[in-house]
């Protein structure tokens, strides 16, 4: 899709509200293809973004982790 999304469900923690706004833009960027959209088509891309970003946020905080998923302290001993 784009690989200038980068994942934001990491053991390390939660993704900040930057992160995700900023994978939603890419998102809309991609599916659009606007980088910056007319002055006309700006409504509907601005509230794309937000709508990604919220659906994001939700299944970000939705999802669990599974039983094979090394937890942040893994993560930290590696480091």
């Amino acid at each position: 899709m784009c690989r200038s999304i980068k994942t934001l469900r990491l053991p390390e923690g939660r993704a900040t509200d930057e992160e995700i706004a900023a994978a939603a833009l890419q998102y809309v960027r991609k599916v659009s293809g606007y980088r910056a959209p007319s002055q006309r088509n700006s409504q509907a891309f601005d509230a794309a973004v937000t709508e990604i970003g919220r659906a994001s946020r939700r299944l970000l905080e939705a999802i669990e982790r599974t039983r094979n998923e090394p937890g942040p302290r893994a993560s930290r001993a590696r480091a």
